[in-house]
């Protein structure tokens, strides 16, 4: 068969695949982000009454940035079994685990239960998540950019980020429903468990599609001696590896400043929360639907132009927009509903084939492993951090120093950019 040519059943075969895979990281990552919607309501119970508001805040980000100190470890450890015994395997064990760690979060005892105990068992069961969510987005990108058909490699890999913002939008519209339904003080009560039951069942659910998926590790790769070593990704590709992290830093660190922390932002600006969760459902559907787009455009145009487009056009507008704009048309919800859309359209230059150009940076018997590790790097110390960060400018006083700090990172992206090929021979081979 030549290349870009396929009969009937393999398109079905690999469109399957992508259906398949994006739907377990669909559960995943709603399972992962509900922590963030529902976080203002458990914090009463799992924290000590003696801490200030600010305290309590600051905790409970502090727990989520904390969890994504287990990607690197998760993206090692599933890196290393889908580049050895296969990426299906890798993500049928990720989405297990993730299962267990939504069941336990639901099951978490009280801090009028076990006094300290709680918090500390909160931080556990969300280390274990961040375990979870670590080795699936390295096997996922991985899968998808292998079974996507050429050609098309950036419209059907940006699936990954419309299952990825998807997994947000049902936690944020979950959110609106559950409000809906009961009261503020219901949810700090016990009702926040419910996602988190929702979340593990959803997740096991999820295992009848991923069970039947097809394998895209070939035996010779997976027999390599090498297959999913630290060693022969650092020794042989530590130029991609520090290249990746670059540009993963910056797109990491704009994706949750604009689909996490732009929610506590918003609310700092006197909008309801619950009109604010309102505002992020909206904005969230918008974005998610745009991924596909996105990627169509940079098969079009190429990686290189995408990924340029995002970082300069990303450090041009954040500031103005979110900084002077937002806060003078802060009593219409809709405008400012309308320039985060703008703000999440700039950021699907890069969200669309973020996968797709960290797979293509490494050959496939450490692909896993470094895609993987490489974004797990990167969102531990710029990403997952984003929120606590922004409140601890916040709380000395210079919050909106933190944009700025937002802007330095999106042109180093820019700088790493530019390393990426102009005439992408990968783009020549899909075509």
């Amino acid at each position: 068969m030549s290349e870009g040519v396929y009969t009937t059943e393999e398109k079905r075969k690999r469109i399957f695949g992508i259906v398949g895979a994006a739907s377990g990281n669909l559960v995943e990552w709603f399972d992962f982000y509900i922590y963030a919607v529902f976080a203002v309501y458990f914090q009463q119970a799992l924290t000590s009454p003696d801490m200030t508001s600010a305290t309590k805040q600051i905790y409970i980000w502090g727990v989520f940035a904390a969890s994504f100190f287990m990607r690197p470890i998760g993206s090692w450890l599933f890196g290393r079994i889908a580049d050895k015994h296969g990426r299906k395997r890798s993500m049928v064990i990720s989405i297990c685990l993730m299962a267990l760690s939504s069941f336990l979060f639901a099951m978490l005892p009280t801090y009028g239960q076990v006094g300290m105990v709680a918090p500390f068992l909160l931080l556990l069961v969300r280390l274990l998540q961040g375990l979870s969510v670590g080795g699936e987005y390295g096997a996922v990108a991985t899968y998808m950019s292998e079974i996507a058909l050429k050609g098309h490699r950036g419209f059907y890999a940006s699936f990954q980020y419309v299952t990825l913002s998807g997994g947000q939008l049902l936690a944020s519209l979950l959110g609106v429903i559950l409000l809906f339904l009961m009261n503020e003080q219901q949810l700090e009560n016990g009702g926040w468990r419910i996602p988190f039951v929702v979340g593990g069942i959803t997740a096991l659910l999820s295992l009848l599609a991923r069970s039947r998926l097809v394998e895209t590790l070939s035996n010779e790769d997976s027999h390599h001696k090498e297959s999913g070593t630290l060693k022969a990704l650092f020794r042989d590709h530590w130029q991609s590896f520090l290249l990746v992290v670059g540009y993963t830093s910056a797109g990491s660190l704009s994706f949750y400043v604009l689909t996490v922390y732009s929610k506590t932002y918003l609310t700092s600006l006197g909008i309801a929360a619950k009109t604010v969760g309102y505002m992020m459902t909206i904005a969230l559907f918008v974005y998610m639907s745009a991924q596909p787009l996105f990627g169509a455009i940079a098969d079009r145009i190429g990686r290189r132009a995408a990924m340029l487009i995002f970082s300069a056009s990303l450090a041009i507008c954040i500031y103005p927009v979110m900084v002077i704009a937002m806060p003078a048309f802060s009593a219409s919800p809709a405008i400012v509903t309308l320039m985060l859309i703008f703000l999440m359209l700039l950021l699907s230059f890069y969200t669309s084939i973020s996968g797709l150009i960290k797979a293509e940076m490494f050959p496939p018997h450490v692909r896993a492993l470094g895609v993987g590790f490489s974004y797990a790097v990167a969102n531990a110390i710029f990403g997952g951090s984003a929120p606590a960060v922004a409140l601890q400018f916040k709380e000395v006083g210079h919050e909106y120093t933190f944009f700025i700090y937002v802007i330095v990172m999106l042109v180093i992206c820019f700088f790493c950019s530019w390393k990426l090929p102009k005439e992408p021979e990968y783009l020549q081979h899909d075509h």
